[in-house]
């Protein structure tokens, strides 16, 4: 029998957190509850956690910190929790690295299906058959390979979180060709994802912070309609 997939829950409202934990345990994951940020950190250590579910007003460190202070050492997803519905902290908990935002008061249902759709984007990445196809592009100094994930960049590794990479994969597949937000978030999150197109915009900056633009190629934005693998004639 399949391991259970553990969920670290972050609140201060220990009546809030025992109720998401109750949703979550119906739905055969296995939780585990901590109050603070300080204890968040070293609850991340120590359960190991395949997803956290992370209230930003925190007492001691914030939901901010402890985000950073997690995907300093990996790239475990995490959702952000919070009675604060204005763009300015969702698009900082995005920058930051979150992979979604949820404002208080939440369905259940809808908590539950982002929890689900959130780990399905970081299922581990199956090895390719010998027969498979190579999924793979090649630019000047910029390598992107599908079927290991992975990135080499000025021969150099880079890091990439599954959805930067699939995204960026996505793009240089198809270079010169314009996708709306729309498009991409289908092509990338799937027809089922339930979160805003500003996701798109998160993910593609964050790709513009590794992957530098170069005289050959760039990630270039189509104002009013979306974004292009720019591919120049050098």
């Amino acid at each position: 029998m399949a391991a259970k997939q553990k969920i670290l829950i972050v609140d201060d409202d220990n009546n809030i957190a025992e109720l998401i934990s109750l949703y979550l345990t119906k739905e055969c994951f296995d939780t585990k509850i901590v109050n603070d940020g300080e204890e968040a950190i070293r609850a991340f250590d120590q359960y190991g956690p395949n997803l956290i579910l992370l209230d930003l007003m925190l007492p001691g460190i914030d939901g901010y910190q402890v985000c950073r202070e997690v995907h300093a050492k990996s790239n475990v997803p995490i959702i952000m929790l919070s009675a604060k519905g204005e763009i300015f902290d969702k698009v900082l908990g995005l920058e930051l690295g979150a992979d979604d935002y949820m404002i208080k008061p939440f369905d259940s249902k809808e908590l539950v299906a982002r929890v689900k759709a959130v780990l399905r984007r970081y299922q581990p990445v199956k090895a390719p058959a010998a027969s498979a196809e190579l999924k793979c592009v090649r630019y000047p100094d910029l390598t992107i390979n599908l079927s290991n994930y992975s990135v080499l960049y000025r021969g150099q590794p880079i890091e990439m979180p599954p959805k930067e990479l699939e995204l960026l994969y996505f793009l240089a597949s198809s270079p010169n060709q314009v996708f709306t937000r729309e498009q991409l978030l289908d092509h990338i999150w799937g027809y089922e994802y339930i979160g805003d197109t500003r996701t798109v915009d998160v993910h593609v900056k964050r790709l513009r912070e590794k992957i530098k633009d170069h005289e050959a190629w760039n990630i270039t934005t189509v104002w009013g309609i979306g974004y292009k693998f720019e591919v120049k004639n050098i």
